[in-house]
Formats: C-alpha cells, structure tokens, sequence
C-alpha cells in the first residue's frame, strides 16, 4: 500500500490552510469562496467568455492582475509596452519622440516602428524598469501633440 502524504495546519497572514506537505510555496492549496449567485453567474460568463476552462485558473489570473497593479503603484520593477500611433508627417512629433526614448534608455528594452497606412505610423515600445520611471516615460510620450493615441500596458517584471 503506497503511503499518502502528511497533511499538516499551515498559518500565514492570519490565515489557516491545509497542505500537503511542510509548507505554500509551489503547493496547489484548495480553499472555499462565497459568493452571491449573481455574482457568480456573471463571474462564469466572463471567464467562459475569456476562454477559461475553470475557475481557479481565472481567479488566480484576477490576483496576479491585482498583485502587478500593487507592484507598478508602488513603484516597484515592472515590464511592458508602450503603443503609440500618430501622423509621421509631423515631423517635429517623429524628433520629439525619438529625443524622449534617448533620454530613457535604462527604461527602454527595445522598439518596433510599424506603418499603419501612408499617413500614420505604430510605434510599439518594450519597457522594463520601476514603476514610476515606466509611468513617466509613458506618459511624457503620450503627452506631445501629434501623437494621436498612446496607451501602457503593464505586467510583471518576472519576479
């Protein structure tokens, strides 16, 4: 007869959990969630509409989400894009971003130019760094006139 694993009481944060083995990290842990039936519906049409097969999957993705959000308002290490679409016509738009991505070279990892049609170009820029430095990059790029649309996309810098 194969023997089971030990289960043991495992406390952290205040909290109570049933594992196998000695201690959370890498464990899959099972635990209960309330909810209202509505809540749980909608719940259940969102992620089937995002493609998820389960509900742990998708709850521990909504987490993570949370957890990248708190590291990034924090100011803490993290990466992405930044995407950018404007005429490149302008030409004293096209200098101004390329001066500003000179100026942030610690914080930019690389850069894709894309021409959308004649008139506009996509500028895809691949970040990582502190929060804050990704933030004001961002932002000092979506804030030049002529630039039509800007948007930063934010996940975890791996850690």
């Amino acid at each position: 007869m194969e023997k089971q694993p030990a289960l043991y009481l495992y406390r952290e944060h205040m909290c109570y959990y049933i594992v196998k083995g000695s201690t959370m990290k890498d464990k899959l842990v099972r635990f209960g969630v309330s909810l209202e039936g509505e809540l749980l519906r909608k719940f259940d049409a969102f992620i089937g509409a995002e493609g998820y097969s389960n509900r742990s999957k998708a709850i521990a993705d909504l987490i993570r989400k949370e957890f990248v959000t708190d590291v990034f308002a924090r100011g803490g290490a993290v990466a992405g894009a930044v995407t950018i679409v404007y005429d490149h016509h302008r030409r004293e738009v096209v200098n101004k971003l390329l001066d500003i991505q000179h100026d942030h070279g610690s914080t930019i990892i690389s850069a894709q130019h894309v021409h959308l049609d004649h008139d506009n170009c996509l500028e895809i820029i691949a970040v990582k760094g502190p929060g804050a430095k990704v933030k004001a990059l961002a932002d000092s790029l979506k804030s030049i006139k002529g630039v039509k649309h800007a948007t930063l996309s934010v996940t975890t810098a791996g850690k």
